[in-house]
């Protein structure tokens, strides 16, 4: 018989100690986490602060390329990542079902150990609740993240200038389509993997280098074309891509075109828009590709002034050109 979760594990008592002692702390061990405070203490981080949360529900909780533990280390590390920030500290809060198979969890809790240890943040503090049978689906995850500012001036959606260079990290549409065919044992995609990766290290360089870097953006829900309409509207711009220059992978493209799917609207857990005046565009992409997660890196497209109102057009492969609008509805479900 499988090791699975009570409800007293979520009640503050010796379960509860167990369950932190046995599960998480042996993967997340660091002095602030330890203290065992209603809080952490952090004395050594400086203003101005860089703050994000986010919740992660993915199903399947485990996928070609990363998990849920992945996902919510990742997910929250590039969020503040994209403020031109450093980030250091994490929380996490877990909502759990009742008889979660504890392997399970303990799988979660080692990988996102691992990925906080390769992203070079700590999880210093939390909280644990476990809900009856069918209050969730498994397991929910919520992460918050800090870190301190160092880019001047700090990149925001609001910043990009007609004339600037728009630059991608690499490929779109890998973790989107791995987590459909996750979901729905699609076989037919069983090349494609999640680019789920933390890219603070890597906008730190490009941030280093490039020097005056307007915009950093993580295109997650929604994919590219979302990202880059959500920036076109904050700075009243439009935003002109070339669809040759995007780069897609084989795979995701062969998947896309069979389940009638559009990749520039698929999520991404590892890449990032960079947005920058043209004459550090060339600084910026050197600076990327240093890295694992930035070989791909791209130039796709060029910021314009807004004629009637921003919009993103996209060049296409055949001579012709065509709106990429926001989307609407959810064809892709709790992809993180």
């Amino acid at each position: 018989m499988k090791n699975s979760l009570l409800l007293d594990a979520g009640g503050g008592g010796r379960a509860s100690q167990r369950l932190i002692a046995e599960r998480f702390f042996r993967h997340f061990a660091n002095p602030l986490l330890e203290r065992m405070d209603d809080a952490a203490l952090l004395a050594d981080l400086r203003p101005p602060l860089a703050m994000s949360t986010d919740a992660y529900t993915v199903t399947p909780l485990f996928f070609p390329g990363g998990s849920i533990g992945t996902l919510a280390v990742h997910g929250t590390v590039n969020d503040v990542a994209m403020l031109g920030a450093r980030p250091r500290y994490l929380s996490c809060a877990f909502v759990l079902e009742e008889g979660l198979d504890m392997e399970l969890l303990d799988r979660v809790a080692a990988d996102m150990g691992k990925a906080a240890r390769e992203a070079g943040v700590l999880l210093v503090t939390g909280d644990t609740k476990v809900v009856p049978r069918g209050a969730c689906d498994k397991m929910f995850i919520t992460t918050t993240g800090l870190g301190s500012v160092f880019a001047e001036p700090t990149p925001s959606g609001h910043n990009a200038r007609p004339g600037d260079a728009v630059l991608l990290s690499g490929s779109v549409g890998d973790h989107g389509l791995t987590i459909l065919g996750a979901r729905e044992n699609l076989s037919f995609l069983s090349d494609v993997a999640s680019d789920s990766a933390p890219l603070n290290r890597m906008t730190a360089a490009v941030i280093e280098r490039a020097g005056d870097v307007h915009v950093l953006r993580d295109p997650t829900r929604g994919g590219l074309a979302s990202t880059l309409n959500e920036i076109a509207e904050q700075s009243g711009v439009s935003i002109i891509l070339d669809e040759e220059r995007i780069p897609v992978h084989e795979a995701v493209k062969s998947g896309c075109s069979f389940l009638g799917l559009d990749p520039l609207y698929l999520a991404n857990e590892g890449k990032c828009v960079c947005i920058l005046p043209e004459e550090r565009a060339e600084a910026a992409l050197a600076a990327m590709r240093n890295f694992p997660c930035g070989a791909e890196a791209a130039r796709i497209g060029r910021v314009t002034a807004a004629e009637k109102r921003p919009r993103v057009a996209l060049n296409t492969r055949i001579g012709g050109s065509r709106f990429l609008s926001m989307p609407e509805g959810a064809p892709l479900p709790r992809i993180c």
